[in-house]
């Protein structure tokens, strides 16, 4: 493995791809969509798909720092458990790691300023959740699948922000991800020594919330729940039968399908309530993120 390909690794790209569908989603919510269709400026030169840029590069930098860190900090439980990963079989150093996981966060925070002090805000909350995650709470089974839901629910914010005014209008978008997020990172505590049936049955029940919480978006006036139902179906299709297997089975190797296809599937949920805010085409746009985050996970890892 040459050091720049494990330094990729590193960021894991397939899930970074997860991340910028958070955004889109976000920008969406926002109102942004309806403001560039309904302007006169040029499509290609409006101010708020400048935006949408920023901060795409924003939760770039933020989620690659964030997964790198949390080799960085795992370093020592993978020479054990994973030896295979980048640090652990030398491919790459723990100081390089620490080195890109600082310029990728860096980076994440500046892009987001230059949209406004609200996404720049919201981004430092992202890197420092990111980093107390990483370091400390994801070694407690109730304060570590919360915490990295959080960063998730903050980049569902970071989207919001294109527009500031939306982050106060639509703040509890960012709960989904909380509780989607929560529920994968408990699935995936059995991913090396085997699943606990209690807590994939909790995640059963995560699941669930999740999906009832978007029916119940379907009532708004902003959405359009006819556009939501296609993608909600195959939302809904992709999670529950990996999950299934796993509860049947609890092997390690059924866990970590069952954690992979969760998190592919985090494109579908972005791509399920865009799809309400700005027309199923947009929902279409967000879900072609898909197949290319599936293509990277072919050869970079996801968990």
């Amino acid at each position: 493995m040459s050091r720049f390909f494990a330094h990729l690794v590193l960021m894991r790209p397939a899930n970074i791809i997860t991340a910028i569908a958070d955004i889109l989603l976000g920008f969406a919510a926002s109102g942004s969509v309806q403001m560039i269709l309904g302007d006169d400026t040029a499509y290609s030169s409006h101010p708020q798909l400048t935006n949408l840029y920023w901060l795409v590069a924003a939760t770039i930098g933020l989620y690659g720092g964030g997964v790198v860190f949390n080799d960085v900090f795992d370093a020592d439980l993978d020479r054990k458990e994973r030896p295979e990963r980048p640090i652990p079989s030398g491919a790459a150093s723990r100081l390089s790691a620490s080195l890109l996981g600082t310029l990728l966060l860096l980076a994440g925070v500046l892009a987001a300023f230059q949209v406004s002090s609200t996404s720049g805000l919201i981004a430092i909350a992202i890197a420092v959740l990111a980093l107390v995650y990483d370091s400390f709470s994801k070694h407690y089974p109730v304060l570590g699948p919360l915490n990295m839901g959080a960063c998730r629910g903050g980049n569902l914010l970071l989207g919001l922000s294109a527009l500031p005014a939306a982050v106060g209008e639509y703040w509890y978008l960012a709960l989904l991800p909380i509780v989607y997020i929560a529920a994968i990172t408990a699935i995936s505590r059995g991913e090396v020594h085997g699943g606990d049936k209690k807590i994939l049955l909790g995640s059963v029940g995560l699941y669930s919330l999740v999906i009832g919480s978007i029916l119940l978006l379907m009532t708004l006036p902003q959405i359009n729940g006819v556009y939501t139902i296609p993608f909600l179906v195959l939302f809904c299709y992709l999670i529950f039968p990996p999950l299934f297997k796993a509860i049947s089975s609890l092997k390690p190797l059924d866990v970590r399908l069952a954690v992979k296809a969760g998190i592919m599937a985090l494109i579908l949920l972005d791509a399920t309530i865009a799809a309400g805010f700005a027309g199923w085409w947009y929902g279409l746009i967000v879900l072609a993120l898909f197949p290319l985050s599936r293509l990277l996970a072919r050869v970079f890892a996801v968990t």
